[in-house]
């Protein structure tokens, strides 16, 4: 749901300024020919990303005609296309720190908090207040003050008061805005911590704190019965987090070999440890809430399954690869740049089509529910993405200028010959 930052360069090493440019115009090259993009949006990042927004458009076709409850695996693992949420968040983490991440390694200048920040505002508000006031408009009986909480983003920090209909998928936004706020400060915080030793090292260091701190708010919210805290960032920083070790690695290693040797065995077990979150090791698949134990062993699996298929994207990119392939063709890349609007739109044509088909709660036609709300929320999307979507992402786009490394010192002069 974020536009994605393609640029990953090589190691440089902080004692030898004078050779840090060499260093990332030869890597920015070796990428280019292993199939990175280098300026603009990465194809198969968008493709991953489209792929999670069908995830949750399938989860809520299937809770809303019944289908997810079902006996049989196919239910279970239906009902666990949450797991897009997680990838989407580890998504965010990737992108939005990579800069950062470059800046700490490559001695890259930083980026702009101000900046970041309107950008983050003009590519998320937009369209949410346009889906959101429609819905609230058709479907709550809210004052100023609700319509107010849910315009701003914290509708989330009021669990008590309801949900309107089409707008129970908007709970991830405001995580991912509180996320976008914390960033410039974590970040500062990783780039002073990160400045006493091996940078790489250090960052990634500094940002396995946000796994653990996840934990103990999980453990919190279950041991002291506060469901709300998964509603909150804390409980989702892992995500976060992985999405920024991801970063480090792809600025720190730029294309692994390695990475690129394994990524059909990594996609293979991000399969079956899906399979392994869709029983009932993870809880329930009602609303009903899980046990600790339950509510740890899915943020684990959830994390695994998020970075093992995320990685191979992330850290060897080839244009050459079947995955990159079947992820970075053209429909469905352009489907990733339109997802944002996908995911807003596709809860509320769901809940309008219910409503004008009579249809009674959990007993809609799959297959109907399926295809109408498909086709309606993707020319929706569409037209926000050209209409709204784009002319706000140009407007962001005014006046920002293309990351650079830093000048290099001149060399110190020699020594005179006693």
């Amino acid at each position: 749901m974020t536009e994605s930052d393609t640029v990953i360069c090589g190691q440089s090493t902080p004692a030898q300024p004078i050779e840090t440019s060499s260093i990332v115009v030869d890597r920015a090259q070796e990428i280019g020919r292993a199939g990175g993009s280098m300026r603009g949006r990465d194809a198969a990042l968008d493709g991953l990303r489209a792929v999670a927004a069908l995830g949750v458009w399938l989860l809520h076709v299937g809770s809303n005609t019944g289908v997810m409850y079902r006996d049989g695996m196919l239910a279970w693992m239906m009902s666990r296309l949450g797991i897009a949420v997680p990838i989407f968040f580890l998504l965010s983490g990737l992108l939005l720190y990579r800069p950062w991440a470059r800046a700490v390694i490559e001695d890259t200048t930083r980026p702009r908090p101000l900046r970041y920040l309107w950008r983050r505002v003009l590519r998320v508000m937009p369209v949410y207040w346009l889906v959101t006031g429609l819905v609230l408009w058709a479907w709550s009986s809210f004052d100023w003050t609700g319509w107010l909480k849910w315009m701003l983003l914290v509708q989330n920090y009021f669990p008590a008061d309801p949900t309107p209909d089409g707008l129970y998928q908007m709970w991830t936004l405001p995580i991912e805005m509180a996320f976008y706020v914390l960033l410039p400060p974590l970040a500062w915080v990783l780039h002073r911590w990160a400045r006493g030793g091996n940078r790489p090292v250090r960052l990634l260091a500094g940002i396995a704190v946000l796994p653990v701190v996840s934990v103990a708010t999980v453990v919190v919210a279950r041991v002291h019965d506060l469901p709300q805290l998964g509603l909150m960032l804390p409980y989702h920083l892992v995500f976060f987090g992985c999405g920024m070790a991801l970063a480090v690695l792809s600025v720190w290693i730029g294309h692994s070999r390695v990475v690129d040797s394994l990524a059909p065995q990594l996609l293979v077990l991000a399969a079956l440890l899906y399979a392994l979150l869709s029983t009932g090791l993870a809880g329930p698949r009602t609303l009903d809430l899980p046990s600790l134990t339950e509510s740890l062993w899915r943020l684990s699996l959830e994390a695994a399954v998020a970075v093992l298929l995320v990685a191979p994207f992330a850290l060897a990119p080839r244009a050459d690869a079947l995955r990159t392939r079947a992820l970075g063709n053209p429909v469905t890349a352009y489907f990733g740049r339109i997802s944002y609007g996908f995911f807003l739109w596709h809860a509320p044509v769901i809940a309008l089509q219910l409503k004008l088909t009579g249809a009674q709660p959990f007993g809609g036609d799959f297959a109907s529910v399926a295809v109408v709300s498909f086709v309606v929320t993707t020319l929706l999307s569409v037209a926000s993405h050209h209409l709204l979507e784009a002319p706000a992402l140009r407007l962001s786009r005014h006046g920002s200028a293309p990351v650079r490394p830093r000048p290099a010192p001149d060399p110190a002069p020699a020594a005179p010959v006693r």
